[in-house]
């Protein structure tokens, strides 16, 4: 069992424009040196077991995919400091930077999107959550320990709780109305906390 609140709690969100980009940025620290982050963030065995199964040619240029989610090109891989990939399409940019905290390690993870792709800021609602979970995951992991089933109440319950830390983020960020944010609220309600049936 899993304390969500500490879990939530444990990651800063933030909603920004650089440039011509939309990017949810979350940080998070981990009780593992840096090494043993960047492994777990890299080797494919590993990813695994948090995330999920990573197939294909992983080096820089190399492509890959993730079994039933996005596939995607690495674009750099500075080891144990930077690794930047994209994510279901050439515009769409991961950054994953790791620094150290004495024994433990701070992971910054930026996804971006040309602002083109997305209408507003509360688009951040779509994958704010989603990121959140693979947060969970990884500490979870670099801990010994395991999360439930993606549908377990448990989680449903900790992307519950997701969604309302990202809408206060958007709201944070002044790049959406109230109205364009409470229209990404119900389609990410929808989204994270119903099972499939």
């Amino acid at each position: 069992m899993i304390d969500i609140i500490a879990e939530l709690d444990a990651i800063r969100r933030r909603v920004h424009a650089p440039g011509d980009d939309l990017a949810v940025r979350l940080e998070r620290r981990y009780p593992s040196d840096v090494e043993d982050v960047w492994d777990a963030l890299t080797d494919p065995e590993r990813i695994a077991r948090w995330f999920l199964p990573v197939s294909g040619d992983l080096r820089v240029g190399g492509h890959f995919t993730t079994e039933g989610n996005a596939d995607g090109e690495i674009r750099v891989c500075d080891r144990p400091s930077r690794l930047v990939l994209t994510w279901g399409g050439p515009d769409s940019v991961v950054t994953l930077d790791l620094a150290p905290d004495g024994d433990a390690t701070v992971l910054t993870l930026e996804h971006a999107v040309p602002l083109a792709f997305v209408p507003d800021g509360s688009g951040a609602l779509y994958v704010g959550p989603g990121w959140d979970g693979a947060l969970l995951g990884l500490g979870a992991h670099v801990s010994g320990t395991t999360i439930g089933d993606p549908d377990s109440p448990e989680m449903l319950e900790f992307n519950g709780g997701s969604i309302p830390r990202w809408e206060t983020a958007v709201r944070e960020s002044g790049l959406a109305t109230e109205e364009q944010i409470a229209a990404s609220v119900v389609a990410a309600t929808a989204q994270y906390t119903v099972v499939p049936s």
